[in-house]
C-alpha cells in the first residue's frame, strides 16, 4: 500500500492542514515519497450509522453475501463505522474484511414471544431470564446490548413494555458489570420511565419522549437516536393495522411530535446522534438523508454532521482525524457544513487507508 499525501481543511478543526496515511493509519509527520491524493478539499472523519442492520432485509435475516453487499452501499454513501443495533446471523466475517465498514456488534435483540419481529430476537419465556440474557450478549458482543423496550401488545391493542422494572434495573446492572452499554428499541410513553430509571446507556427511536425526561436524559447522559428515516413510516404502519385502532392512532400521533421531540432533545442538551435503521424497512447507505433529517429537526448543519461523524465515533470509542488512528475519512469537495448536500458527493472514501471512489 503506497503512502498518501492530502491537504485540505479537517474537520471538526475547521483548519487547513496536511496529512500523511502510511500502513493504514494518519501521520502528521511527513512521509517522502506520498503520492497526493487531494490538493484540496475538506477532510472529514468517516462517518458514522449508529444504528444500522447489515444482515436484515424486508423479510428478515438475509445469507452472509447479501449482508457484504448491505455494507458495500453503506461504505459508497460514506458511513465506515456501524453500530448494528442487533442482527439475526453473526457478522464476525464481515469484521475481518479491511474493505468493509467497522462494525460493533450489540448481538441478538433480546423479546418475549411474539412481542417483536418475528425471526429477529432471542424470545425469552420468562421476563426473569432477562438479567441472564443480557450477560450472555454482553460476554458475546462488542460491549453493547439491544433491548426490545415495548412493542405492539396485541391483548391489549397497543404498545406496552416488555420488562419489568426491576428486571430492567437488574439487567442493565449486570451489563455494566461486564462492561457493556444496554440500549433499547421503545416507540411509546409506557416503557420510557423504567429504561431511564434503570440505567439505560441509550435509547432508539424515543419518539414520545417528554420534555422532563429529556432533560433527566441529559443529566444522566443517556445517548439518543431517533432514526428519523425509518419514523417515517409510521403512518404506513398505522394504515396497515385496521385491527388496532388504538395502537394506529398513537403511531400517527409520535409521528406527528417526533420533531419537535429532537428539537427539544437538542436544547435540553441530549447528545442525538445519527442512525438510519437500515435494513427491512429502511434501505442501507441513506446516512445523509438521516443527517438531512436531524437537521430539519433543529440542528444546526455542523451539529448534524458531528453527530454521524466525529463526536459519533468519540461515542463509540473510536478516533477521528488524528496522528496515529485508522485512515478512516472522506474527502469531499466542499463544506458539509454549509450545505448537507455535499455530503452525497464524496471525492474520495479512504477505509483503513485504502482509496474508494
Amino acid at each position: 500500500m503506497s503512502a498518501l499525501h492530502l491537504t485540505g481543511t479537517v474537520l471538526p478543526a475547521g483548519e487547513p492542514a496536511q496529512l500523511w496515511i502510511e500502513d493504514g493509519r494518519i501521520s502528521a509527520e511527513p512521509v517522502p515519497g506520498a503520492e497526493s491524493l487531494c490538493a484540496d478539499g475538506f477532510l472529514v472523519p468517516g462517518l458514522v450509522d449508529a444504528h444500522c442492520h447489515p444482515g436484515i432485509g424486508p423479510g428478515g435475516a438475509v445469507p452472509p453475501a447479501e449482508a457484504e453487499q448491505q455494507a458495500l452501499v453503506d461504505r459508497a454513501a460514506g458511513t465506515l463505522l456501524i453500530r448494528d443495533c442487533g442482527l439475526p446471523i453473526d457478522v464476525r466475517p464481515l469484521q475481518s474484511r479491511a474493505d468493509l465498514p467497522t462494525i460493533i456488534r450489540c448481538g441478538r435483540h433480546l423479546a418475549l414471544p411474539k412481542r417483536y419481529l418475528p425471526g429477529y430476537a432471542i424470545e425469552l419465556d420468562d421476563p426473569a431470564l432477562l438479567p441472564e440474557a443480557v450477560a450472555e450478549q454482553a460476554r458475546d458482543g462488542d460491549g453493547w446490548v439491544k433491548l426490545v423496550g415495548d412493542w405492539i401488545d396485541r391483548a391489549e391493542g397497543d404498545l406496552a413494555p416488555l420488562w419489568p422494572d426491576d428486571v430492567l434495573a437488574e439487567a442493565i446492572r449486570v451489563a455494566h458489570d461486564l462492561g457493556a452499554r444496554v440500549t433499547a428499541h421503545v416507540f411509546g410513553e409506557a416503557a420510557l420511565p423504567g429504561l431511564i430509571e434503570a440505567g439505560i446507556d441509550c435509547l432508539e427511536h424515543g419518539t414520545a419522549l417528554s420534555s422532563e425526561q429529556l432533560a433527566e436524559l441529559a443529566r444522566r447522559d443517556v445517548a439518543l437516536v431517533p432514526t428519523l428515516i425509518n419514523i417515517e413510516n409510521f403512518p404506513g404502519i398505522a394504515d396497515k393495522a385496521t385491527r388496532y385502532p388504538a395502537y394506529a392512532a398513537h403511531m400517527r400521533a409520535l409521528h406527528a411530535g417526533v420533531g419537535e421531540m429532537v428539537s427539544t432533545a437538542v436544547e435540553a442538551g441530549v447528545r442525538v446522534f445519527a442512525g438510519t435503521d437500515a435494513g427491512g424497512m429502511v434501505e442501507h447507505g441513506l446516512i445523509a438523508d438521516e443527517v438531512e433529517a436531524l437537521h430539519r429537526a433543529g440542528m444546526s448543519r455542523t451539529q448534524a454532521l458531528a453527530s454521524a461523524s466525529w463526536e459519533a465515533r468519540e461515542w463509540l470509542g473510536h478516533p477521528g482525524i488524528e496522528h496515529g488512528a485508522p485512515a478512516d475519512l472522506i474527502v469531499y469537495p466542499a463544506d458539509p457544513r454549509e450545505d448537507l448536500a455535499v455530503l452525497r458527493h464524496p471525492k474520495h472514501i479512504v477505509l483503513g487507508g485504502t482509496v474508494f471512489d
